[in-house]
C-alpha cells in the first residue's frame, strides 16, 4: 500500500476551509456541485500520524484529542497510512440527528474522570467529509470530487466515525433528504474546487432549513461583559394543555439596543416564581409575567422538545399574550 514503507513525514498543519451562507445553485445549475448534510457540530481536523495514533484539532487550533478519547480507534484503523482529514464531531440523538445541547456537554472537558463518564452518557461521532493530505502528498489542489473519491477509498467506518454519503449534481434530492431526516440543512460544494485552508469560500455554500415561531418570554438571564445588566438570554415557552411549556433559551440575534428595550419591558413585569409548567433549571434566571411574544427562527426541534438553533427576530407587533 502506498506510503507504508516510507519514513513518516511530519504532517502539515491545515486550517479548515469554511463555507459561505447563501442561496444554493438552482435546479439545472447544480450539475457541477456536490451536496452534503450540514452536520452543525464541532469542526475538527483529524491527523492520522501513521503509527496508529490520531490527533484532533478544533477549528480554533485547540488540541481536543483528550476530550474525545472514543475517537482514538480512527488512528488504529488507519494503520500505517498518514492522512489529514476534515470532519465534524457530533452527538447523535436516538433518531440519528445531531444534538447540539448534548455536544456542548463535551466541549472543553479534559478531566479524565468526567470525560470517561461523558463517553458513556454523550458519546460523540466524527463525520468525515474531506481529505487534504494522504501518504506524503498534499491534496489541497486536487478537485473536491477527486478528494471525495480518495476519502471513500480509505473505507473509514467505525463505531464512532464514518464517511457519510453525498449527492452529486442534484440539489433537490440533497435538500429533500436533509429535510426528511431532520438535519439542519445542506452544504453545496463545487466539484472542481480546491481546498482553501482557513478561507471562507463561495465554492462551498451552506443553506439551512428555517422555521419561524412565536414563543412566550417567561424569564431572562443577565448577560456578561458589555451585556451586563441587559438580557443575555431569554427563557421562552409555548402554550400547552398543562400550561406554558419551557422550550429553551434564545441568546443569538438581538442587538444591544434591542436588549436594552427588552430589559425595560421585562423589568416592568417581574414575578417571584417561574411561569413555566415544569421545572426549569437555568442558573441566574429572573422570572417575568409571560406576556411578551417573541418571533424566532429555528432549524427544527430537538428530541426532547427544545428549540434547535433559535435566533431572535423581533417582538411580535401585538407584543402581548392574553
Amino acid at each position: 500500500m502506498a506510503g507504508q514503507d516510507q519514513v513518516h513525514a511530519v504532517l502539515p498543519e491545515i486550517e479548515p476551509m469554511l463555507a459561505t451562507t447563501g442561496p444554493l445553485p438552482g435546479e439545472g445549475y447544480d450539475l457541477d456541485w456536490g451536496f452534503e448534510v450540514d452536520w452543525d457540530g464541532a469542526r475538527t481536523v483529524a491527523y492520522c500520524t501513521g503509527d496508529g495514533a490520531v490527533r484532533l484539532v478544533a477549528r480554533d487550533g485547540t488540541d481536543v484529542t483528550r476530550t474525545y478519547p472514543e475517537l482514538a480507534g480512527l488512528g488504529e484503523q488507519h494503520g500505517r497510512r498518514q492522512a489529514v482529514l476534515d470532519g465534524e464531531i457530533v452527538v447523535l440523538d436516538d433518531r440519528g440527528r445531531p444534538d447540539l445541547r448534548r455536544l456542548r456537554q463535551r466541549t472543553g472537558v479534559v478531566n479524565p474522570r468526567k470525560v470517561a463518564r461523558l463517553t458513556i452518557d454523550a458519546p460523540v461521532h466524527l463525520m468525515l467529509f474531506d481529505v487534504m493530505y494522504l501518504d506524503g502528498r498534499s491534496l489541497l489542489a486536487t478537485p473536491y470530487r477527486e478528494r471525495r473519491m480518495s476519502l471513500a477509498g480509505l473505507d473509514l467506518a467505525g463505531p464512532r466515525w464514518s464517511t457519510p454519503e453525498w449527492t452529486e449534481g442534484d440539489v433537490q434530492r440533497g435538500w429533500a433528504t436533509s429535510l426528511h431526516h431532520g438535519y439542519s440543512g445542506i452544504v453545496g460544494k463545487r466539484l472542481a474546487s480546491h481546498y482553501q485552508p482557513g478561507r471562507r469560500s463561495p465554492d462551498w455554500i451552506k443553506a439551512k432549513h428555517v422555521e419561524t415561531h412565536g414563543v412566550v418570554i417567561g424569564g431572562w438571564v443577565e448577560g456578561r461583559g458589555e451585556l451586563r445588566g441587559l438580557p443575555g438570554a431569554l427563557l421562552v415557552g409555548v402554550d400547552a394543555p398543562d400550561g406554558l411549556r419551557f422550550v429553551g433559551t434564545v441568546e443569538d440575534g438581538p442587538t444591544v439596543a434591542e436588549r436594552g428595550e427588552l430589559g425595560e419591558y421585562l423589568g416592568a413585569m417581574p414575578r417571584t416564581d417561574s411561569p413555566f409548567a415544569g421545572p426549569v433549571d437555568v442558573p441566574g434566571a429572573q422570572w417575568v409575567e409571560p406576556r411578551l411574544i417573541a418571533e424566532v427562527t429555528i432549524s427544527g426541534w430537538t428530541h426532547d422538545g427544545r428549540l434547535r438553533h433559535p435566533t431572535w427576530q423581533r417582538l411580535r407587533p401585538d407584543r402581548t399574550r392574553r
